[in-house]
C-alpha cells in the first residue's frame, strides 16, 4: 500500500502490489499513520506479506509518522519491517496541514505510549520510495513507468459529495493537491476510493463495545485509540461511531468485488478556493476541443459500496485472535 496525506509521491492509502510468494501480494504501505485499523488489517491478512511502511505528514508531521510506525509495527508483532520516512512537506512547499484534532496529537488517539524500542530506519526501502518519487515526476518522459506498476489503490479524494475539509476537498489530496494530480495523470493502475465511499461505512458505539470484548489481537489498542476520534465525530459531523476511511479502502483491495466503479480521468484543482478538489470527467459528453483531462489515462473509481459487507469484513479482521 502507498500512500500519501500529502506525500510528493503519492496519495493516502494507496498499495502497490506485485505477486507475492505462495499466492500472497506484496504491498508497501504509506501511512501517517492514523490508518492503524488499516495497517493492522494488511499484518491480520493471509492474502498479502506486507513487505515495509513508507511514512508521510497528514495527521502528524512526517517525523512523528515515522516514531508512529515503527511502534504499530513492534505492537502487531514484526519490530524488523522496514520503515522508511517520506518527504517533510508538499510537492512544491508551502504550508504544511497537521490535522491533530481528529486523532489526537500523537495520532493514536493519544493514548500514551512509550516510544518503540528502535528508531532505525530502513535505507534500502528509503531508495525504493525516491526511484518511485523521480519515476512519477519523470513519467512524462519515461512512457513504460505505468508497467513498472501492478495497482495503486488510493483512499483520496471526494467525488460529488462534499470533502471533509472543507465543501471541495478531501484531506489526504488537499494536503498536497500537486502530488495528487501527478498521481492521478501518471497513467499507472488506479483505484481510487473517496470519502464519498468512505462515509458510507460506520463502525458504531455498538461494533465498538463488540470489537472491544472480543478477542481480537489488537482489539483493545484498536478500541482505545478511537476514543479520540469517535468524539471528533460527534462534534465534527453529529456521528455517534466512526466512519472507516482507511479499512474501507484496504477492503478494496483485497476485496473488489464488494464496490462498483466507473472510469475517468481525474484532475485536481491546484489552486483557488476549490484546492485539492477531485473532478472526474465520466465520458458522458464528447468535448469540442481539448481540456486539462484530455489525454490521459482513466482511473478507476469506487461508486457504490456493499455497506454490510465491508463492515463484516473489517470486523472479521480486526476480531481475529
Amino acid at each position: 500500500m502507498l500512500s500519501s496525506d500529502g506525500s510528493a509521491a503519492t496519495v493516502d492509502g494507496e498499495a502497490e502490489m506485485n505477486s507475492g510468494k505462495l499466492g500472497q501480494e506484496k504491498i508497501i504501505i504509506d501511512t501517517d499513520p492514523d490508518d492503524s485499523m488499516a495497517i493492522f488489517m494488511a499484518f491480520q491478512s493471509p492474502q498479502l506479506e506486507v513487505l515495509g511502511l513508507t511514512t508521510i505528514f497528514g495527521n502528524v508531521t512526517t517525523e512523528d509518522a515515522t516514531r508512529h510506525a515503527l511502534l504499530l509495527c513492534e505492537i502487531a508483532g514484526c519490530p524488523g519491517l522496514p520503515v522508511a520516512e517520506g518527504t517533510p512537506e508538499p510537492l512544491k512547499g508551502g504550508r504544511l496541514h497537521v490535522a491533530d484534532f481528529v486523532h489526537g496529537s500523537d495520532a493514536l488517539g493519544n493514548i500514551s505510549l512509550p516510544p518503540p524500542k528502535s528508531m532505525k530506519i530502513e535505507s534500502g526501502i528509503r531508495i525504493f520510495w525516491w526511484i518511485w518519487f523521480l519515476n512519477i515526476l519523470a513519467m512524462r518522459r519515461d512512457s513504460s513507468f505505468a508497467s513498472k506498476v501492478k495497482r495503486v489503490v488510493i483512499l483520496g479524494g471526494s467525488f460529488f459529495a462534499l470533502g471533509d475539509v472543507n465543501p471541495a476537498a478531501e484531506a489526504n489530496i488537499y494536503g498536497d493537491p500537486e502530488a495528487a494530480d501527478v498521481v492521478f495523470t501518471s497513467g499507472a493502475d488506479i483505484v481510487v476510493v473517496g470519502v464519498n465511499i468512505t462515509t458510507q461505512v460506520k463502525m458504531t458505539d455498538a461494533d465498538l463495545d463488540e470489537l472491544r470484548q472480543s478477542e481480537g489481537r489488537h482489539a483493545q489498542f484498536i478500541s482505545n485509540m478511537c476514543k479520540v476520534y469517535g468524539d471528533w465525530h460527534v462534534k465534527s459531523d453529529g456521528v455517534h461511531g466512526i466512519f472507516l476511511h482507511g479499512p474501507v479502502s484496504f477492503v478494496a483491495l483485497v476485496q473488489p468485488d464488494l464496490f462498483t466503479y466507473k472510469k475517468g480521468v481525474v484532475r485536481v484543482e491546484t489552486q483557488g478556493i476549490c484546492l485539492g478538489h477531485t473532478l472526474m470527467d465520466q465520458g458522458l459528453k464528447t468535448w469540442n476541443s481539448s481540456n486539462p483531462w484530455s489525454g490521459y489515462s482513466p482511473v478507476s473509481v469506487a461508486w457504490t459500496v456493499n455497506t454490510d459487507e465491508v463492515l463484516n469484513y473489517v470486523k472479521q479482521l480486526l476480531m481475529k485472535p
